[in-house]
């Protein structure tokens, strides 16, 4: 496990995950549940555990352990239940694929700055 490139990782994570995350967390268990900072604990906390467990094991046990993990983490800080935790982690995904189309159309991209 590389400490550098964990740290790289749990920075960008928080800059690009954290938002959409909190953006879906609050629209669907509010502001007073879902706050900025929870956010940004998840997804430390997340990306540490991930390192961790992806260490140990490999493969698709490693990605459903992580899967349950990260849905643990969103129910736990943000106050829901299982089912609302699964919602929330949809509904920041349906967000992320939007904001990447809308910056896609206009022209800022990954292959932009290669």
């Amino acid at each position: 496990m590389d400490l550098v490139a964990l740290l790289i990782q749990i920075v960008v994570g928080t800059i690009i995950v954290a938002p959409v995350l909190w953006l879906a967390g609050r629209a669907l268990v509010g502001k007073e549940k879902a706050k900025f900072t929870d956010a940004i604990w998840i997804v430390v906390l997340g990306t540490v555990i991930g390192a961790v467990v992806g260490a140990f094991v490999g493969g698709l046990i490693a990605a459903v352990i992580m899967f349950v993990i990260w849905l643990a983490l969103i129910k736990h800080f943000f106050d829901c239940g299982w089912i609302m935790a699964l919602a929330i982690a949809i509904i920041a995904v349906i967000i992320f694929i939007a904001i990447l189309a809308v910056l896609a159309l206009i022209g800022i991209g990954l292959l932009t700055f290669i």
